[in-house]
């Protein structure tokens, strides 16, 4: 992968703002005799946006999981960036978190970087606080994703939420009649927030939401898990795309 530190002004944010974008790139097991190597893309990638969670920074998933390898065999770029622990929401004057992830950066990464724009090329994930950012915003802008995985989602807090309620948004847009993107929702059993979880999972089965359970025994709130369930969302998220069919050595 090309890995990119960014730091940019975000006229959303009013301040400036860290992201890293991981490009699917030339490497060694590209050369080939009387083939003229090349950095330029044969199109654009479908992206994936990697949601951190509370507590963390939007180099986590790339420092803890094997995602970045995975998305290099796979032919898909990354994005992920701080949302401090806003929870993707917009809490205040400068602090427009939702309105960055749903408008502003997605412009940002397909202006700079050979990312495509189309919402079949485009995905979500996250763990925990984003796991629930995920939901929110895949439940909310459903036009804009393909698909989204929901890992150990932070959802149910037993001090109400305080934000953007999935299960009323998922209810609405079933309402609607609007066309949903595929999920992946999963946890591990052990997780202190499976029960809430789960409260969430009845909720989807009952409006009948198209997506996948994969509750996991043996596993707590913990990056061991969230490296085996990346895999699985990588293998899993419906594709059309250039690369779709193209797997990279590396």
């Amino acid at each position: 992968m090309a890995k990119f530190e960014v730091n940019f002004y975000s006229y959303t944010l009013d301040h400036g703002v860290d992201i890293e974008v991981t490009i699917p790139s030339f490497s060694s097991c590209d050369h080939k005799k009387d083939v003229k190597p090349t950095h330029k893309p044969e199109a654009k990638f479908p992206v994936l946006y990697l949601l951190h969670g509370h507590g963390n920074d939007y180099k986590c998933w790339t420092r803890y999981t094997g995602v970045e390898r995975l998305a290099e065999e796979q032919r898909i770029a990354l994005v992920t960036f701080n949302s401090e622990n806003k929870a993707y929401n917009n809490v205040g004057d400068g602090e427009r978190y939702y309105d960055f992830l749903n408008e502003e950066l997605p412009s940002f990464v397909t202006g700079m970087f050979p990312i495509s724009e189309r919402p079949e090329d485009t995905y979500i994930a996250g763990l925990s606080m984003g796991g629930y950012g995920t939901l929110a915003h895949a439940l909310t802008n459903p036009a804009r994703y393909c698909a989204f995985g929901a890992m150990s989602p932070g959802v149910y807090s037993d001090r109400g939420c305080r934000f953007i309620d999935p299960a009323v948004e998922l209810e609405k847009r079933i309402k609607e009649g609007v066309k949903l993107p595929k999920g992946y929702i999963c946890c591990g059993k052990n997780d202190f927030l499976y029960d809430r979880v789960v409260r969430f999972v009845n909720v989807c089965q009952e409006l009948g939401a198209d997506f996948v359970w994969h509750p996991v025994d043996g596993y707590e709130h913990e990056w061991r898990y969230w490296d085996v369930e990346i895999a699985n969302f990588l293998k899993w998220i419906p594709r059309t795309d250039y690369y779709a069919d193209k797997p990279h050595k590396i």
